[in-house]
């Protein structure tokens, strides 16, 4: 090779090299290019309104604890405390887990969330069964950033499992609460709550999943699990998707990948994905039309589900997604947009109601965003 070609193949090396360093820097820019800050005020903001609003206050002087609002935001809100240079959880958190806290170690006195007195049948059974997973889930997930499970998530999980269901077509699931709504209180959200418990399991530290004495309940969850999965929406084998990853063996490796790609299959042109499009059919109560649009709740999900399940943040799907995310925050509000599947924003009971999809959207973006950045 002559002295000018091996001046051009240099020069062409050094310029690969400075493009690839450039696209590098770029991405790690991007990956930082939300408001974190805002976020997370965002989040307090709405789990403060939560914790007081009358309408969510419970017996014993505690509050419901909610799938759009208070379980995105305990999974969440720890994952902001690094970037935002935070030495120990916010208030909100605190009361949070402390509100969680008592109504486990009040597990036989405390009323459940809703009763068949005030919202018909099987509405106690249901309200003690969903609450029983999202307390395990709670607790074990605050327990997982200091490595020990404490004797409160213990008690959690014991009154998880004895809520399990051991016989019927059920088995293996949780009886979950039904008030007609989905994602999270529809007929088939049962499957959702059993995906939750999973990840409860898996989040949980010191190796809880190997218990010798929790084995035959998760054999039973494994069963139900596997039994129903091709029966769901795409949005919840989403959350299995999730479960599997925090519970090794919980799916095989095809199941794993058949739910990657019909994921990856459904995602939008613009890099995020429409909760509508992933619920199958499902009508408004108020028989307004659905958003098609992409929306933050689908789009935070399900990137957070494929991290997961192992899928790079350097995948050109995954980039898009990002993009999607990071393109789509109100810096104003800190907040992502998403939309219920049941109403309309005109037909909630209030503007603070509307904003129940946008909370769960938030956390889910957040815990997205914040993965990435952690790798």
């Amino acid at each position: 090779m002559n002295s000018a070609l091996k001046r051009i193949t240099a020069l062409i090396a050094c310029l690969v090299m400075g493009a690839l360093a450039a696209s590098r820097h770029t991405e790690s820019s991007a990956a930082n290019s939300w408001d974190q800050k805002a976020a997370a005020a965002y989040l307090d903001q709405r789990a403060n309104w939560w914790m007081e609003w009358p309408k969510s206050a419970r017996d014993h002087e505690t509050f419901c604890v909610s799938c759009h609002t208070a379980v995105p935001y305990a999974l969440s809100r720890p994952a902001l405390r690094k970037p935002l240079a935070e030495a120990s959880p916010s208030a909100n958190e605190r009361r949070l887990l402390d509100n969680v806290t008592k109504r486990v170690r009040l597990w036989k006195e405390v009323a459940p969330f809703y009763t068949d007195a005030d919202r018909g049948a099987y509405k106690s059974v249901e309200s003690r069964g969903t609450e029983s997973v999202l307390n395990a889930l709670i607790l074990a997930s605050n327990d997982a950033q200091s490595g020990y499970l404490s004797h409160d998530a213990v008690i959690a999980f014991e009154n998880m499992w004895a809520e399990q269901q051991t016989t019927g077509e059920k088995k293996g699931a949780w009886l979950w609460l039904r008030f007609a709504n989905e994602p999270w209180e529809a007929d088939d959200s049962d499957f959702y709550g059993a995906t939750l418990a999973a990840i409860a399991v898996g989040t949980a530290p010191g190796d809880y999943r190997r218990t010798p004495e929790i084995q035959n309940n998760l054999k039973l969850l494994r069963e139900y699990l596997n039994e129903h999965s091709a029966a769901q929406t795409a949005i919840n084998r989403a959350v299995l998707l999730w479960a599997s990853a925090k519970v090794p063996g919980l799916l095989d490796a095809e199941k794993q990948k058949a739910i990657i790609t019909e994921l990856l299959g459904k995602q939008r042109p613009d890099g995020g994905w429409g909760l509508s499009a992933l619920s199958g059919e499902w009508k408004r109560h108020d028989d307004t039309p659905q958003e098609l649009r992409s929306d933050g709740y689908a789009t935070g999900l399900i990137t957070f589900a494929l991290q997961q399940a192992g899928i790079s943040r350097d995948n050109a799907q995954e980039r898009a997604a990002f993009g999607w995310l990071i393109g789509n925050q109100n810096k104003t509000e800190g907040n992502w947009p998403s939309w219920s599947l049941n109403k309309n924003k005109e037909h909630h009971l209030s503007p603070e109601t509307a904003l129940f999809m946008n909370d769960a959207a938030t956390a889910y973006a957040v815990l997205a965003l914040t993965e990435a950045n952690r790798h």
